[in-house]
Parts: structure tokens; sequence; C-alpha cells
């Protein structure tokens, strides 16, 4: 697929904080889009196109991810699920579907859980998901290493260069390469780990949503991920009424490294494919 670079962030105030989006032209239809960690929202560069061909597009940097301002109370997968549907209100998307890789997993799940009706449908994966913790590698230590100390020495980019040289059969473009490292810069990396290091707290409390939620959910997950093994995606397969799961040939950055595979999936999802899973 084409490396399109249509994406041309822009910021509006949300709740207060400093949001910075991105945005498509006007279809009958709505999506909302959260980008990735540790990316931005130029990580659905190379699906803009295909995506926004018969959808509205809005796609955010959560709060303390990317370049959105961060504000401590709202980094854990349920607190920002309230916050996207105050999102899609700001946007006045009536009934959105969401997209929600990777940190958006949680968030996207919070969010229809509990906000019945206010999502059309999910796409998710890549996310932790499970009970108890499955991650592998620096994710793993992310989250669950008593203290986040060792890390404070550490400018925020040579972590994120580490994670982005994990990316798959894809050369990140400088200028999006250079934007996820200068969003993550300095102490700022670290202090969105807060986000994830409210897994242990949040996940079974998910867990025991999972059962009732009525929203459709796609998800999808990389065959060869070495930080969210698929089983992550095989919990939630297993627990949600109405999902429907597609593992690819892909690492963890399913979006990047397969986004003709994944953007074909999530196109025939929103066509149609959320009303039977």
């Amino acid at each position: 697929m084409a490396k399109t670079q249509q994406i041309k962030p822009q910021f509006r105030h949300i709740d207060g904080l400093a949001v910075r989006y991105a945005e498509s032209a006007p279809r009958d239809v709505d999506a909302l889009l959260l980008s990735p960690w540790p990316e931005s929202v130029y990580a659905f560069d190379q699906m803009w196109s295909q995506l926004a061909e018969d959808t509205h597009l809005v796609a955010i940097d959560l709060p303390g991810f990317g370049r959105s301002e961060r504000r401590d109370a709202m980094m854990s997968p349920h607190a920002m699920g309230d916050f996207v549907v105050r999102v899609a209100d700001e946007f006045e998307l009536e009934q959105p579907h969401m997209v929600g890789p990777d940190v958006g997993t949680g968030t996207a799940l919070f969010a229809a859980a509990n906000h019945p009706g206010r999502m059309r449908s999910l796409v998710v994966g890549s996310g932790a998901s499970s009970v108890p913790i499955t991650l592998e590698g620096p994710l793993r230590d992310w989250v669950l290493s008593p203290s986040v100390d060792e890390y404070r020495a550490v400018d925020g980019r040579v972590i994120v260069n580490a994670a982005l040289g994990t990316i798959q059969d894809y050369d990140l473009p400088g200028k999006i390469r250079e934007d996820y490292l200068s969003s993550y810069e300095g102490d700022r990396f670290v202090e969105s780990m807060s986000y994830a290091r409210a897994y242990p707290e949040d996940l079974p409390v998910l867990r025991d949503l999972l059962g009732s939620l009525a929203t459709p959910v796609e998800i999808i997950a990389g065959r060869d991920d070495r930080a969210v093994p698929t089983a992550n995606a095989e919990f939630l397969h297993d627990r949600l009424p109405h999902s429907k799961l597609d593992i690819i040939d892909a690492a963890h950055f399913t979006w990047e490294e397969a986004p003709t595979t994944y953007a074909d999936l999530v196109t025939s999802w929103w066509t149609g494919g959320y009303q039977k899973p």
C-alpha cells in the first residue's frame, strides 16, 4: 500500500486538554481511530486513503500519547474509555465505529462496556487484555516492574527508537519516525507508562464486563507478536458474545507491517461484517 502521508494533524481542546487529531472528508459513516503506543496518528498513514474512501475518519492521540496533553487521572484504560466518548461527542460522531489497536484496546472496550450503544462497532487487538497478564519482552517489564525509576534516566527517544526497530517489513518515513520519537522525548515516554501500569488493576474489571458487551468487536492480532502474544486476542474472542478474530501474518505493529490486510479487514467489517460476527 502506498505511503499516503495525507494526515494533517491539528489540535482541539477537549475537556480542558489539547488533543491532537486528524480528520478526513465528511461521509455518511463515522469512525474514531485511537493511535497506538509509542506512535501517533501517523500510525494510520498507510491505510488512511483506503479507510477514508467511504468513512469519515477522526484519529486522535490519546491524552498522554503522541502529542496530546496528559492528565494523570486519565492514564488508565477505564478512565480513557470515558474520555473517548467525550471526544465522539465533541466531533458530533453520532454512533461511530472505533478502531483501537494496542493501548486503544482497553480504552475501546471500556468505552463500549460503560456506554452501551454509543459505538457502532470496535476493532481492537495487539493490546494487553488477558488475565493473568500475558505479555513478553520489554512491554512486560514496563507494566510489571516495581518501579519506573530506571526508565526516568533514559531519554524517551532511545526507548521508542528501540521499539520501532522491531517493526518488520516496513521502513518508516523519516517524517513519521521523527514524529514518534519527538512525541515521547524527555520524560514523556515514562509518563505514558502509567497507562499500561494500570493494567493489573483494570484488566480484571474489564474481564468481568466482556460477557455482557453487546457491541460487535473485530479482533486483529499478529501471529508473530513478541510483545502481546495472541493469547490476549483469543482471551477476548472466547469471552465476547459478538466477536470475530483474525490472526494475520505480522508481528506486533500489524497496522504498519500489514496495512493492506489490516485495512481490508477493517473496511469489510465496516461494510457489513460487524452485523454478523
